[in-house]
C-alpha cells in the first residue's frame, strides 16, 4: 500500500547505522530528544511579581538501542574501547523508512559513544529472545 500524503509513518520500520554501516536489526530505539533548559529571571526594575523565561543550556538525550543478542560482539567491543580509556566517538544515524523501505527521515548523531551496556535478563523457564541494550551519548542530533 502506498503512503498517502499527510498520513503518519509507522514506528516499526527503521534501521540504525554507525559510521555509515548498518548494524544488525534493533527492536527498539528510544530517547531521541533535544531540550533547552529554562532560566527564570526577574529584572530588578520589575513592578510585578513575574519572571522572564530565557533559554539556557541545550541538552541532547541519550539514545537507547535494544536488539536480540547475536554472535556479533561489535557493540560490546565499542563499549569496551570506552571503558579501556579510548573515547571512540562515532557518527550514527537512525533512519525511518516507509512501507516500501525507502528513507523518509534521518536523525544524525554526532560525536556518539556508548555510555552504557546492559546484557539480557536470563530466565531458565523463559522463552523470550535475549535482548542487549546499548545507551549512546552524543553531542548533537540533526535531521538530515
Amino acid at each position: 500500500m502506498a503512503h498517502r500524503e499527510g498520513d503518519p509513518y509507522g514506528n516499526f520500520n527503521f534501521i540504525v547505522e554507525i559510521d555509515g554501516i548498518e548494524v544488525a536489526g534493533f527492536s527498539d530505539v528510544s530517547g531521541i530528544s533535544s531540550e533547552t533548559e529554562v532560566i527564570e529571571y526577574r529584572t530588578g526594575d520589575a513592578r510585578v511579581n513575574t519572571v522572564r523565561k530565557l533559554p539556557g543550556l541545550h541538552k541532547i538525550g541519550d539514545i537507547t538501542l535494544k536488539r536480540g543478542i547475536t554472535g556479533s560482539d561489535v557493540l560490546w567491543q565499542w563499549r569496551k574501547s570506552v571503558t579501556d580509556g579510548n573515547l571512540d566517538r562515532r557518527s550514527a544515524s537512525i533512519i525511518l523508512l516507509d512501507e516500501a523501505r525507502q528513507e523518509v527521515l534521518r536523525w544524525n548523531l554526532s560525536e556518539a559513544w556508548p555510555s552504557k551496556y546492559v546484557g539480557s535478563d536470563l530466565h531458565a523457564k523463559g522463552h523470550d529472545v535475549a535482548i542487549e541494550t546499548l545507551v549512546i551519548t552524543c553531542e548533537s542530533i540533526n535531521l538530515g
